[in-house]
């Protein structure tokens, strides 16, 4: 018997900013971006929604803010299930969307406003972790309107990894991030700079094995890893924007993901209960993922904390819910149960 519930699926229309084989950043809507990919998947979302709500209905937006407002009163749902990863290709405006259906006094799955803005600025994100006590790597924070001479970065342990502080999906990793001198840092610096007009975040590189805690209600999922064996050594082992979004290259066709992961009882039980957390501090909800590395003595290292992260079919959160046990219909259904239960804003 369907739940006599009106479910709303609000999700942006795609936008993407990628850096391509030449080592230049394209601006630009197309297949090879990370919410194109999401868009693909909506219909079947909608589709288990119907099998277990009696008035499901879905909603793009980034358009017309006005009249997408208008849009959700008029639906006035018990329900947004939360899809939003950007406006108009601007990921701060995610938490904006959170925002407003809180304004609107309308239940939502997912994260709240400030765990959204909060985990997209990896330096805010970082400190908080810190505090709580939880490793990260050593980082500095670079401003976009500073003037960046090699001197700044005389204190920093090489290799580092130079990330856009305040984009998600990969958005700005390619395989020139790694940086081993001052020279190759000062030249990705700028180069980031001018191509995105965002601070960068350079963070301490951890050479390690990399693992995904996807975490469900307040539960984690079974641990992914990437394997990168097969990624030719000329390139960096990261997941790049290639490795999670271009079919077509060799980050994507060499970076595995395994799961579960091959771990001892230890390493797994210390890196689920860093993961949590994590979620804990960063005060997530419903859903999220925790992307950490092992140090060669198999501490793990938190590098971020992902609310509301890619579900679709083919996503390494789907990935580790089927790992668990879950289909990915009972997936879908869990999320909205997770939310309902919360009642009304």
């Amino acid at each position: 018997m369907k739940l006599p519930y009106r479910i709303l699926l609000v999700y942006n229309e795609p936008e993407a900013i990628y850096e391509n084989y030449s080592g230049k950043a394209n601006f630009q809507s197309n297949n090879y971006n990370s919410e194109d990919e999401q868009t693909h998947h909506i219909d079947l979302i909608v589709d288990i929604l119907k099998e277990n709500f009696l008035y499901v209905d879905k909603l793009p937006v980034g358009k017309n803010l006005s009249d997408e407002i208008i849009e959700i009163k008029k639906t006035n749902p018990n329900l947004i299930f939360n899809l939003v990863e950007s406006i108009k290709g601007k990921a701060y405006l995610e938490g904006a969307m959170a925002g407003l259906y809180e304004v609107l006094n309308i239940n939502y799955t997912g994260n709240k406003p400030d765990t959204l803005y909060n985990c997209l600025n990896k330096k805010i994100a970082k400190d908080i972790l810190i505090s709580h006590g939880i490793e990260t790597p050593k980082s500095i924070l670079i401003d976009k309107n500073d003037k960046i001479i090699k001197k700044n970065f005389d204190n920093l342990f090489y290799p580092v990894i130079a990330k856009l502080n305040e984009e998600d999906a990969s958005i700005g990793l390619s395989e020139h991030s790694i940086c081993y001198n001052s020279t190759q840092l000062f030249e990705r610096v700028n180069f980031l700079f001018e191509n995105y007009k965002q601070n960068i975040i350079v963070e301490e590189y951890i050479d390690g094995r990399e693992l995904n805690v996807a975490i469900l209600g307040e539960e984690a999922l079974p641990i992914s890893e990437i394997d990168f064996s097969k990624l030719d050594d000329k390139y960096p082992k990261i997941v790049t924007y290639e490795a999670k979004w271009i079919i077509e290259t060799d980050y994507y066709k060499n970076t595995i993901p395994i799961c579960p992961a091959k771990l001892s009882p230890d390493v797994e039980k210390k890196t689920k209960e860093i993961a949590l957390k994590s979620f804990k501090a960063l005060n997530c909800r419903d859903y999220a993922r925790v992307d950490i590395r092992l140090t060669k003595d198999n501490v793990p290292i938190v590098i971020e904390v992902n609310p509301n992260p890619d579900i679709s079919p083919t996503a390494g959160f789907a990935r580790a819910a089927s790992a668990a046990g879950l289909s990915y219909s009972d997936m879908i259904f869990k999320i909205s149960q997770l939310a309902l239960n919360r009642g009304n804003i």
